[in-house]
């Protein structure tokens, strides 16, 4: 169900948030019978509160969440400690009924999301769940018709990023191609940001120096200066 659904049916935030908190319980309840019932509700209830705040959201702002899908599982997981440390805090203070996370562990949350990643982190990742989809040159060959050696020759400028994947073997991210070429600005972003795959995370994620905005969907409409500055910005040291 999406925004105009709820809006058509005349249903309120409160009314979805329950209905999904709802079938939360119940999914909890069938994977595992042994959880207890005040831990299925709170668990329903922030199901819930989620679901209909996202549902709410700009279309701006639920692109900007599909930007970073493939870091939601850590952040959930992240978010949840910071919930139960919390949750201790109150039961050992006697603070129980207290209402909203203290900044402390906001700042728990936030962190990793806010702070630059080290390539050294990245390097010990799995491409695939952080660069989206990426190809070696044999697919780029036969579905995007770019020749091996003008695909080196692109690697050799620093006109493309290509990602090592194990030993000697590349893989080149799909989104910076536009018509078998990749975009402009590409060079100017690795000769600030030298690691591609530090260089790729920032092209894919909303950067602050750009407002939220995406850089590689900017180089996509041709922004380059817009995005060599914010890179600028952004660049280590």
């Amino acid at each position: 169900m999406n925004r105009f659904q709820i809006q058509m049916t005349g249903m309120k935030q409160d009314d979805f948030a329950e209905m999904v908190a709802e079938e939360v319980e119940r999914a909890l309840a069938h994977y595992d019978e042994a959880i207890n019932r005040p831990t299925m509700v709170s668990v329903g209830k922030i199901a819930g509160s989620i679901a209909s705040a996202v549902i709410l959201l700009s279309p701006k702002h639920q692109r900007a969440i599909d930007a970073i899908h493939a870091d939601l599982p850590g952040l959930a997981s992240k978010f949840v400690r910071a919930l139960a440390a919390e949750a201790a805090r109150r039961s050992e203070a006697g603070t129980g009924g207290a209402t909203g996370l203290p900044a402390a562990s906001l700042a728990d949350i936030d962190g990793p999301v806010s702070s630059p990643p080290r390539a050294d982190d990245l390097e010990s990742m799995l491409i695939e769940d952080w660069a989206g989809r990426v190809a070696g040159s044999t697919y780029l060959e036969e579905n995007l018709r770019i020749a091996r050696s003008t695909l080196h020759r692109w690697q050799r400028r620093n006109e493309v990023i290509a990602l090592r994947k194990g030993g000697r073997k590349h893989v080149f991210p799909l989104a910076q191609f536009i018509d078998g070429r990749p975009v402009a600005g590409i060079r100017d972003v690795l000769s600030l940001i030298g690691n591609p795959r530090l260089a790729w995370l920032w092209l894919t994620r909303p950067a602050a120096q750009l407002d939220g905005r995406i850089p590689i969907d900017l180089l996509r409409q041709d922004q380059v200066e817009d995005v060599v500055e914010a890179a600028r910005a952004f660049a280590p040291g």
